[in-house]
């Protein structure tokens, strides 16, 4: 079974992993907590972290240092 999105797909769109499990918690928390709508048409996850990720993954998250 293949993981969705790979971790290199992922670290090519950010830095480094502390940036990527700090930006994708933060998104998780918003899109469980209702504060947040999902960016991603039909995610393959139904887990808000693995949401958070294909959100990554597709370049709609940005962040600053």
């Amino acid at each position: 079974m293949m993981i969705y999105p790979s971790i290199d797909n992922l670290l090519e769109k950010v830095n480094s992993t502390y940036t990527l499990v700090t930006l994708s918690a933060k998104r998780a928390r918003q899109l469980q907590d209702g504060s947040g709508h999902l960016m991603v048409e039909h995610p393959r996850s139904v887990k808000e972290v693995g949401q958070a990720l294909e959100e990554v993954n597709a370049g709609l998250l940005s962040y600053k240092h």
